[in-house]
């Protein structure tokens, strides 16, 4: 296909749920991708995050080779031993517990919605709400783009589901312990929050939630959709923190770039959930355990989590003394590999002329900047993606061009 043939494909048979970039991308390897006529990108944001051992890891590639020739399907009534490996691979890495598996982060956030509301009925209490946070990102399905504290994402799909508590100020303990009611069974919530803008969950905060849960009986569930598999520079975010949750959820990166995701439940309340009560036709496949089995053995063989410290630690200095000389960096913030820039500018047009150079990078929140190589970056990769960027930046605010002007609240405009 030519690239238009490519366009056209698209624009007549493909519904128009994304903002499309003219790029059309052929091949990865590592942190690199090529597009149809052979040029080479630096990827600092593979796949919103699912690409945390880089694209086509020999690890990955070997496993689901070794699988795909065998068995690519079987449904979860009968038994097949990937999976078995992987859940006890999962839990090695986190807690005691046990492992629903699905297609994908809003599947696993919806198992962990529904555990809760099990729970709560269960124990008699008849307990179902579910608080989230300002700026949370879970999903798109209708009870997780609910649990979702961005108004963007719900507009148009009203009226959402009941049972949430929605839109508390992260680190704002006073807002949360006054939100609680009898009603309250579960606290959802992400230590870094990634579609928020990089917001990250303060450690005094976390373990106060933490002792609150404990408290009133109540469950709390860490989504590690985009934080979990080293993005953090730990297997999950929420091993920063000194706490264990009842829950977590995966997905992204976890397989390696093949859709999966998971819910992870603690022992005592995992079996709340029993045959018939909920399901995944497709979750758990053996290729896709093969592919996750793979992504844990390039994280530890290849040492990726204490390279990402390191490499988290060195683009944010170096991003650090880019503010000091660049006033349209307002802020740079972050954990391990999980870099937000903050701008005074609109970032759109950053991103796409980073991608014109040959990088990618991401936009969220109209003016941060999201950085999420993969763990083994190398610091020549990333001193490349910096000097791209920095050039962009530079020419940002030499020019006065709309748009890359951040459009003033109406209240300043009157």
């Amino acid at each position: 296909m030519t690239k238009q043939d490519v366009f056209d494909a698209y624009n007549h048979y493909i519904m128009p749920t994304y903002t499309k970039m003219p790029y059309i991308f052929v091949k990865g390897k590592g942190m690199k991708l090529y597009d149809l006529a052979g040029r080479e990108y630096l990827d600092f944001f593979p796949g919103w995050g699912v690409g945390n051992v880089g694209h086509c890891h020999p690890a990955v590639l070997s496993a689901v080779r070794h699988q795909v020739g065998k068995l690519i399907h079987l449904p979860n009534n009968f038994y097949h031993p990937s999976q078995g490996k992987l859940a006890a691979e999962i839990i090695r890495h986190s807690f005691d517990g046990k492992v629903f598996f699905s297609n994908s982060g809003a599947e696993a956030n919806e198992a962990a919605i529904k555990l809760c509301r099990a729970y709560g009925a269960a124990d008699g209490s008849n307990r179902y709400e579910i608080i989230t946070f300002e700026s949370a990102f879970h999903g798109r399905t209708l009870a997780t783009v609910t649990a979702t504290g961005q108004k963007k994402y719900q507009k148009g799909f009203e009226p959402l589901v009941e049972g949430f508590r929605t839109n508390l100020p992260l680190n704002d303990f006073r807002a949360l312990s006054d939100a609680v009611s009898d009603k309250t069974v579960a606290v959802m919530m992400e230590v870094v929050q990634g579609e928020g803008g990089i917001h990250v969950a303060s450690p005094d905060f976390v373990g106060r939630v933490r002792k609150l849960c404990d408290e009133r009986k109540m469950l709390l569930i860490i989504d590690e959709v985009q934080t979990g598999m080293g993005r953090t520079g730990k297997m999950f975010g929420y091993q920063h923190y000194g706490v264990t949750p009842d829950m977590i959820t995966l997905a992204k990166s976890l397989g390696g770039g093949l859709p999966i995701g998971c819910m992870v439940a603690r022992r005592e309340i995992a079996d709340t959930l029993q045959p018939g009560m909920h399901a995944s036709t497709f979750g758990g496949s053996p290729i896709v355990c093969r592919a996750a089995l793979g992504v844990f053995r390039a994280i530890q063989k290849d040492k990726m989590l204490s390279h990402a410290t390191q490499m988290g630690a060195y683009l944010t200095a170096k991003l650090l003394a880019l503010k000091k000389e660049c006033p349209v960096v307002k802020e740079v913030r972050g954990l391990g590999l999980m870099i937000g820039v903050e701008l005074s500018i609109k970032g759109k047009a950053v991103v796409e002329k980073c991608l014109e150079q040959g990088l990618l990078i991401n936009c969220t929140h109209e003016t941060v900047l999201r950085l999420m190589p993969a763990l083994n970056v190398t610091k020549k990769q990333a001193d490349a993606a910096l000097k791209i960027l920095e050039s962009v930046l530079r020419e940002a605010v030499e020019m006065s061009a709309n748009c890359f002007r951040v459009s003033p609240p109406e209240a300043e405009k009157k």
